[in-house]
């Protein structure tokens, strides 16, 4: 299938979910935004683009996008910055970020005007910067993302970012783990198939102990139960929890604390830097009851619903992507 027919064919399912969702179940609130508590507030400016969050215990790493993206931050526990590390290969644009195996592990795949024949995963020492790069390339065109999440496995997992349209699922070819991946490559990646609900997706993160993941919107939190670890499946096999956000300027990086905490940021988009906001025990939020003590709070994924507004867009978009279609084939 071409890339054309790959546009048209999600923008049909975005118009199927929009349609669901503006029954009655659509009236239905998410978890209370005051769920969400400060936990601090960084003060270095070299911050303001902030994209990517990871911890490695009580140490936090934050890395800014596009043009703030050849160095990373190193912060305590109270966002006090403690020294930076040079990105040890010129990026292109970094999204996300996450610590796994030992390493940090930069999602350099952003790609808003998609004119990349690869994008690429930058492993670095959380030590002294030093790594090296893992070159991937998309089955099905060009594609911007600004989520990775990485398995027990090591297996990474990147969710494609859509504005109008429903984001995608990849994993390397033959299920290859990050460690594992030739650099510089590139790797094949293939797509494992579509999010079950539309909307732009801006960062990713997975728990300490492999099973719970977390994808974000500028406006939500989506969290995933994967008692296999298998996180790709989880991610295309149900909607999730899904959890409203305080309002934050522009809402890209989402990690899970060693804790099972889970903590947004937000780049300041031109203002002052925003706070970091913890939702505690949010890992216990997805777990079955036979899994932990927790309690579930919070609605399931299938009760959002966009406006009317938004429904009329994604119709429209729909139609666009049917007409193209149409043409592409004629």
């Amino acid at each position: 299938m071409d890339q054309w027919a790959v546009g048209g064919r999600r923008l049909l399912a975005v118009l199927a979910v929009a349609l669901v969702s503006a029954g009655p179940a659509a009236a239905a609130p998410a978890t209370s935004e005051t769920s969400f508590e400060t936990l601090c507030t960084p003060t270095d400016r070299g911050l303001e683009e902030l994209s990517g969050l990871a911890f490695d215990g009580d140490v936090m790493y934050a890395i800014g996008d596009s043009g703030t993206d050849d160095k990373l931050a190193v912060l305590d526990s109270d966002c006090n910055m403690t020294r930076w590390l040079t990105v040890p290969v010129d990026p292109y644009d970094v999204e996300d970020l996450q610590f796994a195996g030992g390493a940090l592990w930069l999602s350099d795949t952003g790609d808003n005007r998609q004119v990349r024949d690869t994008v690429a995963l930058t492993r670095m020492s959380p030590i002294d910067g030093a790594g090296e790069l893992h070159r991937l390339t998309y089955p099905d065109g060009k594609h911007d993302a600004e989520a990775l999440l990485i398995e027990a496995s090591g297996r990474p997992v990147i969710v494609s970012k859509e504005l109008i349209g429903i984001g995608a699922v990849y994993v390397p070819a033959g299920d290859v783990a990050v460690n594992d991946l030739p650099s510089p490559g590139p790797s094949a990646l293939v797509e494992v198939g579509p999010l079950p609900w539309p909307g732009p997706v801006t960062g990713g993160a997975v728990s300490a102990d492999g099973k719970v993941a977390a994808l974000r919107t500028y406006g939500e939190v989506y969290l995933y139960w994967a008692a296999d670890g298998d996180i790709a499946k989880a991610l295309t096999s149900g909607p999730g929890m899904r959890i409203a956000v305080p309002r934050q300027p522009q809402g890209e990086a989402v990690a899970f604390t060693p804790a099972g905490d889970l903590v947004i940021a937000s780049e300041a988009a031109s203002g002052p830097l925003p706070p970091l906001q913890i939702l505690r025990g949010a890992s216990d939020l997805v777990r079955p009851a036979d899994a932990t003590e927790s309690t579930t709070s919070g609605e399931p994924a299938t009760a959002w619903g966009p406006t009317w507004w938004a429904v009329v867009a994604l119709g429209v978009a729909a139609m666009v992507g049917i007409a193209i279609v149409w043409v592409r084939r004629r």
